[in-house]
């Protein structure tokens, strides 16, 4: 008879995971199923525990608390790993050269089979060579994504014009309006605040220089010494301020983010 395999299934949804463990019972092969955890910080405590370390490690990427990536930071992996997953992504196909599998749910059972055959024809001592690059590169693409404004709706006499953010050269309030100014020279009223903007912009693009001033990293065309401690821009188009300064509060920023 053959000896089983031992695995632990690291997955939050429990139908997933019950259906995951009578898939594997019915295998040619058979495993057996020594631990299941549905977070990060459970799995951790259980590869701890497990004496001696599983066969296979079945991970879903998107626990209840956060990417399962996160595991690999925290304790030794010591085994291979078939990643389970409902994102259908290219970038996953690169793990099967990293030692690694995945499967894409609902879980196939002939791919779980052509999986688990695979894993029998690795070598005993084989464990996989786990690549922090590739680990980082995952997290990043499979991180949710801020969505930042990508264009403004604003009234122009009788009539609504959209004016792409790519137009922007920046924001600048007066008189307790908020003014967009265009890189073509034409400026619009908006109904935002500057505060209100910060959050809809994206932040690499766009910054506050002062209480009136939120720019487009491109409308900078010079930045000249003001005093020791301050700076002041040049932006194009010109400002109706002409030079606009770098509030004292907000230079360290201002720097940091020029050289981001």
């Amino acid at each position: 008879m053959l000896t089983p395999l031992r695995a632990i299934l690291v997955e939050d949804e429990p139908l997933a995971a019950r259906r995951l463990a009578d898939l594997l019972r019915k295998q040619p092969v058979p495993l057996a199923v020594v631990g299941t955890a549905e977070s990060v910080e459970e799995a951790a405590e259980l590869l701890r525990a497990t004496q001696p370390a599983p066969d296979v490690l079945f991970l879903d990427i998107q626990l209840a608390d956060g990417l399962s990536f996160e595991l690999f930071e925290r304790v030794e992996v010591r085994c291979p790993v078939i990643f389970t997953t409902a994102y259908d992504q290219y970038a996953l196909r690169a793990f099967k050269h990293n030692s690694i599998d995945y499967l894409l749910k609902p879980i196939d059972a002939d791919e779980l089979a052509a999986a688990v055959a695979r894993l029998q024809a690795r070598q005993p001592a084989a464990v996989p060579a786990f690549d922090a690059t590739l680990l980082t590169q995952l997290m990043q693409q499979l991180q949710p994504q801020p969505q930042y404004k990508q264009q403004f709706v604003v009234k122009v006499g009788e009539h609504l014009k959209v004016i792409p953010v790519a137009q922007v050269a920046y924001f600048f309030s007066f008189e307790k309006a908020t003014f967009l100014q265009t890189r073509e020279g034409r400026r619009v009223v908006v109904d935002q605040t500057l505060e209100q903007l910060e959050q809809l912009l994206n932040p690499s693009e766009f910054f506050r220089l002062n209480r009136a001033y939120l720019v487009h990293h491109t409308a900078i065309q010079d930045i000249i010494h003001y005093t020791n401690s301050r700076l002041k821009t040049t932006l194009a188009p010109t400002s109706p301020e002409g030079d606009v300064l770098v509030s004292r509060e907000r230079v360290s920023a201002f720097r940091a983010w020029l050289e981001r």
